[in-house]
């Protein structure tokens, strides 16, 4: 929201240095490859996903969301208001993903309109993912087992 609406970065208060918008962005997605890079050399398995939703999909959600009284919370009048900005927020997510899809953490870009079909994409991705990271049990040793059958032993006798 704040590379579509570059006044709310200049309102945060940044010195000059840090709200150059030429230079901005770039320093920014060099933090989220950096921190990311940092995360994986120490373990952290990250699995980013960007729903992507067409337009007139999220037109046809906005009227569900004022058809639907259990749906109502979920709309403002401030997302029209954003609607306009649909193409700036395009450009400003295609130049997010590219900047900080890497190899170790691509981003997978997920066509959103049907949810159904979504989920189940995002759910193969997340097994994926959690297979990759070759998890399981402890094995147990025989000494390990011996000493767990005397604790037993112990249990029953009390």
């Amino acid at each position: 929201m704040v590379r579509v609406h570059p006044e709310i970065l200049r309102s945060q208060g940044l010195p000059a240095e840090l709200r150059n918008e030429k230079t901005t962005w770039q320093e920014r997605y060099d933090s989220i490859v950096d921190m990311e890079r940092h995360l994986d050399r120490n373990g952290t398995k990250i699995v980013k996903i960007f729903l992507h939703l067409s337009q007139d999909e999220q037109r046809k959600r906005f009227l569900a969301r004022i058809d639907e009284p259990d749906k109502n919370w979920k709309f403002s009048l401030a997302d029209i208001h954003e609607r306009k900005y649909w193409k700036l927020y395009v450009e400003a997510y295609e130049a997010c993903l590219q900047a900080t899809s890497t190899h170790h953490t691509p981003w997978y870009v997920v066509p959103a309109d049907d949810k159904e079909n979504a989920r189940l994409i995002v759910s193969g991705i997340v097994l994926n993912a959690l297979e990759g990271l070759k998890m399981a049990y402890p094995k147990t040793t025989a000494k390990r087992r011996a000493e767990l059958q005397l604790i037993r032993k112990q249990l029953e006798e009390k």
